[in-house]
């Protein structure tokens, strides 16, 4: 018996790493599983389709339901077709898990257009591409008078949440899934769809990808203990928890899991405010300085002990 007895899932991108993890986590739990990947290289090149049937392999050998498809997520027809595919096999779907990826880090300054947008085009709108048609057939059925109890999980990242040099295409989608995630759950709530994301952590063909860019000099710094931490099967429990009807009360939330740690990432908010003393709409720009420093920043000159050092 398991969290997800009975249900159907979706996991794209679930030929490798963190996302085959979740798919067999999900599997394990109970769930039926649509196994979704094009199997094309960490910058997204090729096609193969061995990577989505191996993993259909493994569940089915471990007593496990699961088919295959090798449909492209940021294509509109093949992300419907996606949705399609776990209604043709198991007649309905509970659970979409966006996980498909692609990495191509360079700087700013030497990033291609080709390099931005192949990488936006995979992360966010593959991700919104099968949430858009799962959330259709969802509200569909709850149209007709069914109690639908759907769950989408995204994969987000600390790229995007708080930064990281050389990833400006990568964070920049992972920052884009985070509000699309919230938006989900406020627009999927009135017809029983909740919406959550998680940013996972562990060695995986792009992260390889990333240390074989950087020419790692210490490879024993990674010792087995680092890389049982970082196994990409560890973030998989929270996916599948936050997909389970034991988290009908969590949506609309982000979280960070990786290892044995799960924290919650708090939103943007506003924090510390000022007013124009003139009491005026409009700001004289020379007039932001001083109000800006004395109550924001809490320094007359925030800048002053930064440039001097």
């Amino acid at each position: 018996m398991g969290i997800l007895d009975g249900k159907v899932a979706i996991v794209t991108g679930s030929g490798h790493g963190i996302g085959r993890g979740e798919a067999l986590e999900l599997a394990g739990q109970g769930a039926r599983v649509v196994i979704n990947d094009v199997g094309g290289s960490a910058r997204g090149e090729g096609t193969d389709k061995s990577a989505a049937d191996e993993v259909v392999e493994v569940i089915r050998a471990r007593g496990g339901e699961a088919v295959a498809n090798y449909d492209d997520v940021a294509d509109f027809a093949g992300a419907e077709n996606i949705v399609a595919t776990a209604y043709e096999a198991f007649g309905g779907h509970d659970i979409v898990v966006n996980n498909a990826g692609i990495i191509r880090d360079k700087m700013i300054v030497s990033m291609s257009e080709d390099d931005f947008d192949a990488v936006l085009r995979v992360h966010l709108k593959g991700t919104f591409a099968v949430t858009k048609f799962a959330c259709a057939r969802w509200r569909d059925r709850f149209k007709s008078g069914e109690n639908v109890r759907a769950a989408v999980v995204n994969t987000v990242s600390s790229a995007g949440l708080q930064g990281n040099v050389g990833q400006a295409n990568y964070g920049s989608a992972k920052a884009g899934i985070a509000a699309l995630t919230i938006i989900t759950s406020l627009e999927g709530a009135r017809y029983g769809v909740r919406a959550n994301a998680v940013a996972p952590g562990g060695v995986t063909r792009l992260t390889g990808a990333v240390l074989k860019d950087a020419e790692l000099k210490e490879p024993d710094a990674y010792t087995d203990d680092a890389f049982s931490r970082l196994n990409p099967q560890n973030s998989a429990p929270m996916v599948a928890w936050l997909a389970s009807d034991e988290a009908l009360h969590v949506t609309g939330q982000v979280f960070r899991a990786v290892g044995a740690n799960i924290a919650h990432y708090e939103p943007w908010r506003l924090g510390a405010s000022v007013d124009n003393p003139r009491g005026d709409a409009k700001w004289d720009p020379a007039e932001i300085s001083a109000e800006v420093n004395a109550h924001v920043f809490h320094s007359r000159h925030p800048g002053l002990k930064i440039a001097n050092s």
